[in-house]
């Protein structure tokens, strides 16, 4: 098995257990699903069983590549080995673009939530306080991010699991009228498969970030076992905290209602008769928006650390050595992950800083081009996957053997008819958002920044000539092949990965 050994192994498994439980649920979930509610109706229900659907197997084909090989690099490594070096890069940068910008937005959001409690500090200064808190919080070591994170996401579970309760005594007692507010405005399916569709976008880029867990887990003393507990609650939980929830929102308030645009959950409680609804809402969305920069943060950080550690981004970024002190007490100085994280979290505040000097221009351009970021690091999940499935099924060898037992523990169903399937259903939402017209600018402006990456790429392979590797198709139990399966990720002259 190879180990990315310059992190710490600082994460326990309540923490990792807790960063699956509630570390996607964001405001994506909580402001955005508002969008999805309002294009789809009640149809917004099957949006979200679709997007769910697609995120399950989705974590099932990640799940299986990191039970195999764990490491902090997680799906850019396994695109490399699948794929070469073109792909981990396209994967590693366009998941961290996705997460830097994530983290401004969020400083953002939150910093206006706040701003409206103490009007008398303008919110800027709440930006800086919240980045600088997380900042050093994930310099301080990966334990104290975990304990954060531990507490973050159990306040968050712990309320949409009051919200689905609540809900459903309301509909269960008669005190909402759920039949009316389903069907009395403009039926199940206001806009038809259309607004299903939509909803479908907004409800895939809700689930984005659960992939972030398999990269926490190389960072537990048990990698495989994170992983394997990680990807079996992904079912329940999207069926609980995402379909549950939007079945309550739409059962309860009338999808149309001018305040589900503005904030669905709030709507919710307020027409269930929670005292304080605004106030309890903004209260949660704050902590979902600090927890989302907390998390961001950190996954940014490790993935640029992974690609430094390749030679994909500037070496100065890594070291010898983490972020924690050989007691995984966290401290000590800014080498390994350390650097990555202020170069994320600079990254992050300077995306904040564009927001306020051009918040018509550059930052809604930068939003537009992470639009559909996640969509193109689930494509490549999928690919790899199969290809690196496939090739350890045709590969005889002592470390092959190793990875298919570990593999079982989080394993994909039906391979490759669903890996196929799954890749299909990508490819069909990217289509549809290309010539929709409301979303056709996310993915040019995604398909720009791909372009750029792999240009970068092809580049790079340029200057470093001729690729110099074993085949990946030499025949079953040959050397060659099981040479291009399990050597580590090297680069440099004379050490690129083999030709996909």
């Amino acid at each position: 098995m190879s180990e990315d050994r310059s992190v710490s192994r600082g994460l326990r498994q309540r923490h990792i257990a807790m960063i699956a439980l509630g570390g996607a649920i964001g405001a994506g979930l909580f402001v955005g699903s508002g969008v999805g509610i309002a294009a789809a109706g009640p149809g917004i229900v099957v949006s979200y069983v679709v997007a769910g659907v697609l995120t399950v197997l989705v974590m099932r084909m990640l799940g299986e590549m990191s039970a195999a090989r764990p490491g902090s690099g997680a799906f850019a490594a396994h695109a490399t080995r699948a794929w070469g070096p073109w792909a981990g890069l396209l994967a590693g940068w366009m998941y961290w673009a996705l997460l830097v910008v994530s983290v401004a937005a969020e400083a953002i959001g939150a910093s206006r939530i706040v701003a409206g409690w103490l009007p008398q500090v303008p919110a800027w200064v709440w930006v800086a306080v919240f980045m600088a808190l997380f900042t050093g919080t994930n310099l301080a070591g990966v334990r104290h991010f975990g304990e954060l994170e531990f507490w973050f996401a159990g306040v968050k579970a712990a309320s949409i699991c009051a919200f689905v309760l609540l809900g459903a005594a309301a509909v269960l007692t008669g005190r909402t009228p759920a039949a009316e507010n389903l069907t009395a405005h403009g039926g199940l399916l206001p806009h038809g498969w259309h607004g299903v569709a939509v909803g479908t976008i907004a409800a895939v880029f809700a689930y984005g970030g659960l992939e972030t867990v398999t990269i926490a887990a190389a960072e537990c003393a048990d990698p495989v076992a994170a992983v394997r507990r990680a990807v079996r609650t992904v079912l329940w939980r999207v069926a609980l905290f995402y379909i549950g929830s939007m079945a309550v929102i739409v059962a309860v308030v009338p999808w149309d209602d001018p305040a589900v645009a503005g904030g669905p959950y709030a709507a919710a409680i307020g027409r269930i008769g929670v005292p304080g609804a605004a106030q309890l809402m903004d209260a949660v969305v704050l902590v979902a928006l600090l927890s989302a920069m907390n998390a961001n943060i950190y996954g940014s950080s490790r993935m640029l650390h992974a690609l430094a550690a390749r030679g994909d981004a500037p070496r100065l970024l890594t070291g010898r050595g983490g972020v924690e002190d050989s007691d995984g007490a966290g401290g000590g100085a800014l080498v390994g992950a350390g650097r990555a994280v202020l170069a994320s979290a600079a990254f992050g505040f300077g995306s904040v800083v564009l927001s306020l000097l051009w918040p018509r221009t550059v930052f809604p351009f930068l939003l537009n081009s992470i639009g559909t970021a996640i969509l193109v690091v689930w494509i490549l999940i999928a690919a790899s996957y199969l290809r690196l499935h496939g090739r350890r099924r045709r590969t005889d060898g002592p470390e092959q053997e190793q990875e298919r037992g570990r593999e079982q523990a989080a394993s994909m169903w039906g391979f490759p008819y669903l890996g196929y399937g799954a890749l299909a259903a990508m490819a069909g939402v990217l289509v549809f958002m290309l010539v929709d017209p409301g979303s056709r600018s996310q993915v040019l402006c995604t398909g720009a920044w791909t372009a750029v990456l792999l240009v970068v790429a092809g580049l790079r392979r340029h200057r470093r000539g001729p690729v110099a590797g074993p085949a990946v198709a030499a025949a079953p139990g040959t050397g060659p092949a099981v040479a291009a399966v399990t050597a580590p990720v090297r680069t440099g002259p004379g050490t690129g990965r083999p030709r996909s």
